[in-house]
């Protein structure tokens, strides 16, 4: 039962690019039919969206799945973002515990998905499963990313391995260091994610994407 899922699963893989900076980009990649656009509203990440473009411009954009991705950012600042650039799901990237995102699914509109992010370094999959098994059941969905000190956009991957012996209880997005040189290895995974995030390895420069690429990318998941 489950190997006749798995085709399905992989013909279904949707794509997040995050990370986005430049308007033209963003409208060719919306023409390309990329599934999520990732916009990093954390002032310490060289990928900070309000350097670029403003809160009314990002609104403008017309698109179904805009990501906003914090950082322990204040509540209060959270809800009028979302507001102001028309948002359709926050990713929490920072340390954000379940009284925070209780307080937050409480005063962020309803219709506005939560991806939380869950950094994979060092633990054990007994902790890792510990980890998710103590998220919010407010959350919609989980984000898998490698850990690091500056809050994701390492480049590097995590050993996806460890994805196998823990259960997922909700749909996930699977983050880190992914490129058009190991996303074969995807099939390794028995539980696949919905969605496939990618940024550094897509990239000139920080926040300037390589359009071409993502193309490429999107055609080696389509077959």
């Amino acid at each position: 039962m489950m190997d006749s899922q798995k085709p399905k699963a992989k013909s279904q893989l949707q794509v997040k690019v995050c990370g986005l900076t430049k308007l033209d980009q963003i409208q060719e990649l919306i023409i390309f039919k990329v599934d999520f656009l990732g916009f990093i509203f954390y002032d310490k990440s060289p990928r900070f969206v309000l350097n670029h473009l403003s809160l009314q411009q990002i609104s403008s954009i017309e698109h179904s799945a805009k990501v906003g991705v914090f950082v322990n950012e204040n509540i209060e600042r959270i809800i009028e973002i979302s507001e102001k650039a028309n948002l359709n799901f926050i990713q929490l990237h920072g340390d954000e515990n379940e009284d925070y995102i209780s307080e937050l699914r409480e005063k962020l509109n309803p219709q506005i998905n939560i991806i939380k992010v869950i950094r994979i370094g060092n633990q054990t999959s007994g902790e890792l499963q510990k980890t998710i098994s103590h998220q919010p059941k407010t959350i919609n969905y989980l984000l898998f990313d490698t850990d690091s000190k500056a809050f994701g956009g390492t480049g590097q991957t995590f050993d996806w391995n460890i994805l196998n012996k823990i259960e997922i209880p909700i749909p996930y997005f699977l983050s880190g260091g992914i490129s058009l040189e190991n996303v074969h290895q995807l099939s390794t995974i028995n539980h696949q994610p919905i969605a496939l995030d990618i940024n550094s390895k897509f990239e000139m420069e920080p926040g300037n994407k390589d359009i071409e690429k993502i193309k490429e990318f999107k055609k080696i998941l389509k077959n």
